[in-house]
Formats: C-alpha cells, sequence, structure tokens
C-alpha cells in the first residue's frame, strides 16, 4: 500500500481512467442524441454487446482494427433499428423494447461467438488498436503522456464532445433535433419531420454504441469474452443523466466513472487480500451515489420517452 500514493501510480491511474471513460463516453453521447429525440434507449448494453463481438471477429479476420471498428458501428445500426421500428413506427413502449434488446443482443453475440470458435475457453487474440502519440503535445511533463499517448479513438470519442455540443445548440438541424424531444407535435406544426428525426437518433445512437461496444475488443483487450460489456451500457445511461443531458456534463460524468473503474483495478493489484468482487463493485455503488443525489432533480425532455402518434392528413 506504500506505492499507492507515488506519481508514478496517480498518472498511470489517470491515464487508465481516461482509457477506461472512453466506450462510457461513446455510449453516453450516443444516449444523448437519443434522448434528445425523445427516445429513451436502455438496450445500450445489448448494442455494445454485439458491437463488441462483430468488431472483434471482423476486426480478427481482416486484421484491419478500423474494419472492426466499422463493422461494429453497423452491427449497433442493425440491431438498434429492431427497437426503432417497434418503438417509432408501431409506437410500442421503449422501456420493454429496450429491456429487450439487452436479453436478445447479448444471447446473440454469444451464439455467434460459439459458432466461429470452436474452443471458447481459451481466450482469442485479435487485432489491437495502437496508442498515437501526438508529436509535442505527447511530450508534455504529466499531461501530455495522460491526454496525447492515446489511441485515435479515444481522440475521438473526446473530440464528439465539443462536436455534438455546437451540433445541438448552435446549429438548425440540432436545435431541430431537440424541439422534437420537448415539444413533437408543435416541431411538426413548423415542418420538422418529427419520425425521420426519431430514426436518425437511433441510427447515431446504435453507430455510437456499437463502436463502444468494439473499443472494448479492439482498443482495450483484444479480446472477447462473455460479459465484456459487464454493465456499461447501464452506466453511460446514468452518465446522460448525471450530466443533465449536456456534453460536457456527460463528459465530466464518464471521466468520474472512468477513474472509479480504473481505481478498482488498480487496487486489486496493490490488495491481492481483499477480495476482488468487493473492488469491482466500487463503479457501481458510485453509479448508485450519483443518481441517488444528483439523477432526481431533473426529469430531461419533456417528451422523453413517451409514443408519438403522427396525425394523419
Amino acid at each position: 500500500m506504500s506505492s499507492f500514493f507515488t506519481a508514478n501510480f496517480l498518472v498511470e491511474l489517470l491515464l487508465s481512467a481516461v482509457r477506461m471513460a472512453t466506450p462510457i463516453l461513446l455510449v453516453a453521447l450516443a444516449e444523448t442524441y437519443s434522448e434528445r429525440a425523445g427516445m429513451v434507449n436502455i438496450g445500450l448494453d445489448g448494442i455494445m454487446s454485439i458491437g463488441a463481438l462483430v468488431g472483434f471477429l471482423v476486426g480478427y479476420r481482416t486484421g484491419s482494427p478500423w474494419a472492426g471498428i466499422l463493422a461494429g458501428a453497423a452491427a449497433g445500426i442493425l440491431v438498434n433499428m429492431i427497437y426503432a421500428f417497434c418503438t417509432i413506427t408501431l409506437c410500442a413502449e421503449q422501456t420493454v423494447y429496450g429491456m429487450a434488446i439487452n436479453i436478445f443482443a447479448p444471447a446473440l453475440a454469444s451464439f455467434i461467438y460459439r459458432l466461429s470458435f470452436s474452443d471458447t475457453s481459451t481466450l482469442i487474440q485479435g487485432v489491437s488498436m495502437e496508442a498515437f502519440p501526438i508529436p509535442v503535445l505527447s511530450q508534455i511533463p504529466v499531461l501530455g503522456n495522460i491526454l496525447f499517448n492515446q489511441s485515435i479513438l479515444v481522440y475521438a470519442a473526446y473530440l464528439m464532445v465539443p462536436v455534438t455540443s455546437v451540433f445541438l445548440n448552435k446549429t438548425r438541424a440540432g436545435l431541430n433535433f431537440k424541439a422534437v424531444g420537448e415539444f413533437p407535435k408543435a416541431a411538426e406544426t413548423l415542418g420538422i419531420h418529427v419520425v425521420f428525426q426519431k430514426y436518425i437518433a437511433c441510427i447515431l445512437c446504435g453507430a455510437m454504441a456499437g463502436i463502444g461496444g468494439a473499443y472494448l475488443t479492439i482498443c482495450y483487450t483484444s479480446t472477447y469474452s462473455e460479459g465484456i460489456v459487464a454493465g456499461r451500457g447501464f452506466i453511460a445511461l446514468s452518465a446522460v443523466i448525471f450530466g443533465r443531458w449536456m456534453p460536457s456534463g456527460v463528459l465530466m460524468a464518464c471521466l468520474l466513472f472512468g477513474f472509479c473503474d480504473a481505481l478498482q483495478i488498480r487496487l486489486q493489484l496493490i490488495s491481492p487480500s481483499t477480495p476482488y468482487q468487493i473492488l469491482q463493485m466500487i463503479p457501481y455503488l458510485c453509479t448508485l451515489f450519483v443518481l441517488a443525489f444528483f439523477g432526481i432533480k431533473k426529469s430531461g425532455p419533456k417528451a422523453n420517452g413517451q409514443p408519438y402518434y403522427r396525425e394523419e392528413r
């Protein structure tokens, strides 16, 4: 335990926190797009699972991590279109079909993995996306190694925060997007195609959540195992609530959860006598604490989770 407070330990902890917050951030931003258009998608865990499996398989077969990332995005969109059709076109209950995705997609991923590899008891190594140090910036003491010595997908995830903020608050398309989540009938009277906007939200959500899953098997572990998502979809959902549906707030929440996740792994290394199950509870306890004390005072977009019945003309 004497090494706990060393500078090297803290640097490694923060480096891991940035990396481990990345998949949560990608999925939380995906849910932000979805909820801003009035679609509460609790099936994020399922979408991440299928994205993780498809990304791993395509990367393993092609040898290209980028092919795996794109395949994970495509798989996420495909699965989320099931949710979109049922909840937008058929006006079904969003929570029910979100849970259905959480049940269906991980089981499908497990089935495909067992079909692909006869020996499922051995972890199979796939492709890995290497770190890409940014010239000059990566040489900055301490912060350079933490922030600018990451994979390209990490940079892309954090760049999506200001991009999302500008899109939602400064562009006409983004304002239309938010109007659909707040007052869909009023938006329709102004010429905004509500159903189209909701489908676009589901496509963005599926793609980014699928990429978040693929990140786990291409950038984080370079292998696939059942349960690799480990509830990160629900943590991302909590991050959206904690972040007040704003990209900057979502970023802060994801960094907090990523730090807790990195901390529990480091604590397992320096305190092997402590049961690892107790330490693994840290990110989830943090999630419960945040929701209990910060997530109950704001309900989000007014039409969130409500089916939209388009009037016939």
